[in-house]
């Protein structure tokens, strides 16, 4: 049984955010109308064309779900939006331009009115609060420069070069934020039928993931520096080079594997009681001491062999894998977590979603081609095959 199975959410959404939040819906089974605009969509659909030629981030975040094409610009579509949304909708989701959708007199202050029960979510990258706008309410917004804005950037990279980071950091912290407080106000309005609007904005979810930082520069303390794809604040904890070339992962979290590092992967026992190394921040403060004799320790070693070693000691260790490594990893391919979905170009592998899904599997339907669902849902609002077709002529749809 799939849990959302019965809800229908209208969004008008493009890029990451909105549309990774509404997959997950679709995910636990509920009805997801995708708004596009007619002949060229969801921008995102044109990012890149490495699946099969079609978009590497429209695929990951779009499947499961219809896409009616409206021109929302155009009156007769306002009156098509307006009527699904009213008759269908349980939850309406937008990360339009602040103030769009309130254009559009689809903002749940409108709504509200008209379906009480309703559940609006607006995504954005600032907040979009009429009340309390602040001074950056209509700042344009990416994923870059919202991790930028939140410190991420600052903290992210070399000590000579910040870095963002390598997947839509930013738009994921909002995309899983609008997620959760959906489903926690759907919840809501079934214990007390009341809908209402939430409003996630992009700067905030990332600032909340920023948390260990900001605490670490507390009343103005230095930062965490930025340290490679090492930890900024705990050491040893990242990549070393072995005496084949290839790097090893590893990390200590605690005094007593610190011990074992130093015995059984050193083989250097008196660096237990070296006064340089007694603590995490002191081993933290003397890194480049300390790397210098974890490199030498391992220069005589192939990868293979000191990951071999760290294992056999329960010394944390990690690949670096490669995307390709990824595809293709024991892990996920033990644990059965690959499915299939339909595209317009074929069938392609999908990750099933984490959890255990034990009372039935997620919904992994196919991702739409632009408007493959025009027809069938204005069928279903009662147009004609000759009225879809003089709207589609007008460019209404």
């Amino acid at each position: 049984m799939q849990p959302l199975k019965g809800i229908t959410v209208v969004t008008l959404e493009h890029a990451i955010a909105a549309p990774f939040a509404t997959r997950q819906l679709a995910d636990l089974g509920a009805r997801v109308i995708k708004i596009e605009r007619p002949g060229v969509g969801d921008f995102a659909r044109g990012y890149d064309a490495r699946v099969r030629g079609l978009a590497s981030h429209f695929v990951w975040t779009n499947r499961s779900k219809e896409s009616l094409t409206l021109d929302v610009k155009h009156e007769e579509a306002q009156k098509i939006l307006m009527r699904l949304i009213v008759e269908e909708a349980d939850v309406v989701v937008q990360n339009l331009a602040p103030g769009a959708a309130a254009r559009l007199g689809v903002s749940y202050e409108a709504l509200s009115k008209i379906k009480p029960g309703i559940i609006v979510c607006d995504i954005s990258g600032y907040g979009d609060d009429l009340q309390n706008p602040g001074p950056y309410r209509d700042k344009k917004a990416y994923d870059l420069l919202i991790q930028s804005e939140a410190g991420f950037v600052s903290v992210t990279g070399t000590p000579e070069l910040p870095s963002k980071a390598g997947n839509s950091i930013a738009d994921i912290a909002a995309g899983m934020y609008a997620y959760t407080n959906i489903l926690a106000a759907l919840m809501h309005r079934q214990q007390t039928g009341e809908g209402q609007r939430i409003d996630v904005s992009m700067l905030e979810s990332l600032s909340e993931w920023m948390s260990y930082p900001l605490y670490y520069a507390f009343e103005g303390a230095a930062p965490p520096p930025r340290t490679d794809a090492s930890h900024a604040t705990i050491y040893p904890y990242g990549p070393f080079p072995a005496g084949d070339g290839k790097t090893v992962m590893l990390g200590l979290q605690n005094e007593r594997e610190w011990k074992i590092f130093c015995e059984k992967i050193l083989a250097n026992p008196a660096l237990t009681s070296d006064e340089r190394f007694s603590s995490n921040a002191r081993r933290s403060a003397a890194r480049v001491e300390l790397a210098a004799l974890i490199v030498e320790a391992f220069a005589g070693q192939t990868a293979e062999q000191v990951t071999a070693l760290l294992e056999e000691a329960g010394i944390a260790n990690a690949q670096v894998r490669t995307m390709a490594e990824l595809w293709a990893h024991p892990q996920l391919q033990a644990r059965d977590r690959w499915r299939e979905v339909d595209t317009s170009a074929g069938p392609i592998p999908a990750l099933l979603p984490p959890g255990s899904w034990q009372h039935g599997a997620p919904r992994m339907d196919a991702v739409p081609a632009l408007g493959q669902h025009t027809d069938a849902i204005l069928g279903q609002q009662g147009y004609s095959a000759e009225r879809i077709a003089e709207l589609r002529s007008q460019g209404v749809v």
